[in-house]
């Protein structure tokens, strides 16, 4: 949003804030260039005027999220999308969709390229988001097949930065509030499991390096190197200078034990890596929750 808005565009932005907090908008409702409209986008979706672009993240993202509202999340990626899809055809605009790694659940190839088609249980309780993701993109490469909309699908590998809901229950947030109060840092599982974590500005570079590119079909955006989740927790605790300790509990079901994206299609259709690397990113966003948790 801030970044459109420094390009000089005029951005209207739809939420209906079941877990997004308009607190986060406080800069870009400062801009007579930026509207914000509380909607449901699972129903359908009435805008005025001309639209040239229009981007849909609209999900719960977090497991906490979307275990608490696993209807609401099914009917983000399905309804939501159509929803979003036929503004798009209707408006003549381009149209990105942010999909996710978890298409390829608990993978059997690492790193993940964009042609592994993925390992997921379509009904565990995971499935609400998961399948929801890869409907939206069956769906969004339907509607570009048949040349009613010219889309973009980014497959978002974790990405974490300043603004984060500290209680939203991801890796990045959990520790940084835990390491900042000087509790236990909880880990779910034996903390072998990996991740990758992606600055948001590098993500949001890339969001827009697609959306005005030509690059068709599913690309990955995310930072290649492979981390643990252990290993994660301690250096947020030595940057925190914490003296918390790890507390393991039992892992989440169906928790992927390896997440690395291969990013070399970006590399070379973009032009686009990561420049933002972890110990800085995660500086920055320690210093953003020292400002907001007690």
């Amino acid at each position: 949003m801030d970044s459109l808005l420094k390009g000089r565009s005029r951005v209207i932005g739809v939420d209906n804030l079941l877990t997004g907090r308009k607190e986060n908008l406080r800069e870009a409702l400062r801009s007579k260039r930026f509207t914000f409209r509380k909607t449901d986008i699972s129903r359908p979706l009435r805008v005025p005027g001309r639209l040239d672009r229009i981007y849909h993240l609209a999900s719960p993202a977090s497991p906490i999220d979307y275990f608490r509202y696993p209807l609401e999340t099914l009917r983000a990626g399905s309804l939501g999308t159509w929803n979003a899809l036929e503004l798009a055809r209707e408006k003549k605009a381009r149209f990105l969709l942010a999909s996710t790694s978890e298409v390829y659940g608990d993978p059997e190839v690492v790193p993940q390229p964009e042609t592994y088609w993925g390992r997921v249980n379509p009904v565990g309780v995971r499935s609400v988001y998961d399948e929801a993701k890869r409907f939206s993109e069956a769906l969004a490469s339907a509607y570009h097949r048949e040349g009613l909309v010219v889309v973009r699908i980014a497959r978002i590998f974790n990405t974490y930065g300043p603004r984060m809901n500290p209680t939203d229950g991801r890796a990045i947030p959990n520790f940084l509030v835990q390491a900042i109060r000087g509790e236990p840092l909880t880990i779910h599982g034996n903390g072998e499991q990996t991740r990758s974590f992606c600055y948001v500005e590098d993500m949001v570079d890339g969001l827009k390096r697609l959306m005005e590119s030509e690059v068709e079909g599913p690309l990955n955006l995310g930072n290649p190197v492979e981390t643990r989740v252990r290993d994660l927790a301690e250096s947020i605790a030595e940057l925190a200078g914490s003296a918390s300790k790890l507390k393991f509990e039992t892992g989440r079901e169906d928790d992927p034990f390896r997440r690395n994206p291969d990013v070399r299609r970006a590399k070379s259709k973009l032009g686009w890596a990561p420049r933002i690397g972890l110990e800085e990113g995660l500086k920055k966003t320690l210093a953003d929750f020292r400002r907001r948790v007690q």
